[in-house]
């Protein structure tokens, strides 16, 4: 295999990706006994790892919440209506006929 001509340059943030990476890799390792690691090395991965990894640490909000809802007046029933309102002119819906296609037109 021939050697790249352009060697890939790694911005800092996936340069400390793929360190975070690597000692999450290391870590598993020792726990699942392929590796000897100290306690201090534990300790040192942990603190770097703070410094990548967010903390899932709970936290608590308080805030006040108002609800405002609007009054729906009571159903009236037409006696009151009449009596308050006077009578009103009731327009019947009359259905249109539906007109004649024009043969010219080109939206039919």
């Amino acid at each position: 295999m021939a050697a790249r001509n352009v060697k890939i340059r790694h911005d800092e943030e996936t340069r400390a990706k793929i360190q975070t990476s690597q000692l999450l890799n290391r870590l598993q390792d020792h726990v699942f006994g392929k590796c000897d690691l100290s306690a201090t090395q534990v300790r040192a991965a942990e603190i770097c790892l703070r410094k990548t990894i967010p903390d899932l640490t709970a936290t608590e909000m308080t805030a006040e919440v108002v609800h405002s809802f609007a009054q729906v007046p009571a159903v009236m029933s037409k006696e009151d209506w009449l009596r308050t309102r006077g009578d009103p002119k009731l327009i019947e819906h009359v259905a249109e006929e539906p007109k004649p296609k024009d043969p010219n037109s080109k939206l039919n």
